[in-house]
């Protein structure tokens, strides 16, 4: 008879995986991006950004990542944006991403519209020569906060930070960038050259959805 035996119930955990409701053309879009189309040379390429994050998950440690270019205007805030919308769509948690540069300038129009036109949902929170928008991948999310800034700008962190370079100049340039405990060469070519011409809009999209899928294959390995 086993009567009034004492059983051990395992406790049910309070935690809960967090579930992010993305926008649905945007969610759309990422499904549909193709990472196998990824060369070996560039997988490569991408490995040292997957390893620091693992690294840093493995540790349980806040994952930074600090996207720089020049002028901070257009491939570092494309990275930037992506990457923290990937890490959301996998759901790979304390990840905060950030964007400079070496100089300030602004964030070139055509990088909103082209993630405008993927399902981000963008405003304008603040005018002048270098606006401050809002970036959102998801309603109930916080939203990323883009504007152009340096390296240095008390909006990014001071240390503990990936610092990925995504263009030959800055990455040339910047021989030591303070705080950073790694240093990551992932460049890009630059839409910049094709802009008031007829090609315009393709670059923009093209640039965007290159980053977008390699960000969507960094994320997608982490700890896979």
């Amino acid at each position: 008879m086993y009567g009034k035996q004492n059983l051990i119930r395992p406790r049910r955990s309070n935690l809960r995986i967090k579930k992010i409701k993305m926008n649905i053309p945007l969610n759309t879009f990422i499904t549909k991006l193709e990472t196998a189309n990824i060369s070996a040379l560039r997988k490569a390429t991408l490995q040292p950004l997957i390893d620091f994050i693992e690294q840093k998950r493995h540790n349980h440690e806040t994952i930074r990542l600090n996207f720089i270019c020049t002028h901070n205007s257009r491939r570092s805030h494309l990275s930037q944006i992506w990457a923290q919308t990937m890490a959301s769509f996998f759901k790979i948690e304390n990840v905060f991403c950030y964007s400079g540069g070496t100089e300030a300038t602004a964030l070139f129009p055509k990088i909103t519209e082209t993630l405008q036109n993927v399902g981000f949902t963008i405003e304008k929170i603040a005018e002048g020569k270098n606006p401050i928008y809002s970036v959102k991948y998801s309603e109930n999310e916080h939203p990323i906060i883009g504007f152009s800034k340096t390296i240095e700008s008390t909006f990014n962190p001071k240390s503990k930070f990936a610092a990925i370079m995504t263009c030959s100049h800055a990455d040339e340039n910047c021989p030591i960038i303070t705080g950073t405990e790694k240093r990551v060469s992932i460049t890009y070519e630059d839409p910049k050259v094709f802009d008031n011409t007829d090609k315009q809009a393709e670059k923009y999209r093209e640039r965007s959805e290159q980053i977008a899928t390699e960000m969507k294959y960094v994320f997608s390995k982490v700890n896979n």
